[in-house]
């Protein structure tokens, strides 16, 4: 599961974003939102999106189901320009991250994240830093298939 630690520059990405928690979760609506708008976005740079997710600084001191955080979906772009009404712009920090695969669909996702979190993490040598975590959805991702592969980035520093 576990595929290598990478270092990001900082990206330009653009799309939608949704409030929601675990408990009311919002995915569905907001890439409903967002996938007929993506083509509309001129400085598109390849056919990659990006399920992104920011959440406040205490999040994963205690679980809580009603937690809010915000939920993005995003392509990344060249520049701002242009990009068309209900499309907004979001920048990705620059950043150290750990990369796992995750093969399966929405149901098994949870048993990727508790590996990465209660198995992964703790014997890693790093510690969650503060920025926002991200799935790419590449030519593999297919929406809630059992054969689908995604790449799951959890940003990371060192203990």
């Amino acid at each position: 599961m576990f595929s290598r630690i990478e270092t990001i520059e900082l990206r330009k990405l653009a799309g939608k974003q949704l409030s929601m928690s675990l408990a009311n979760n919002q995915t569905g609506s907001l890439w409903a939102g967002f996938m007929p708008l993506r083509n509309q976005i001129r400085e598109r740079i390849g056919n990659l999106l990006y399920s992104l997710q920011v959440y406040p600084e205490n999040y994963f001191s205690k679980f809580d189901p009603t937690a809010i955080f915000t939920k993005w979906a995003l392509t990344e772009v060249n520049s701002y320009d242009d990009l068309p009404a209900g499309i907004e712009p979001f920048l990705l920090p620059a950043g150290t991250y750990a990369v796992f695969i995750h093969k399966g669909d929405t149901n098994s996702f949870p048993k990727t994240l508790q590996y990465i979190f209660t198995e992964w993490l703790p014997l890693s040598g790093y510690q969650l830093d503060n920025r926002p975590h991200f799935e790419i959805l590449g030519d593999r991702y297919k929406n809630n298939d059992p054969d689908s592969e995604e790449e799951v980035w959890i940003p990371i520093k060192e203990v």
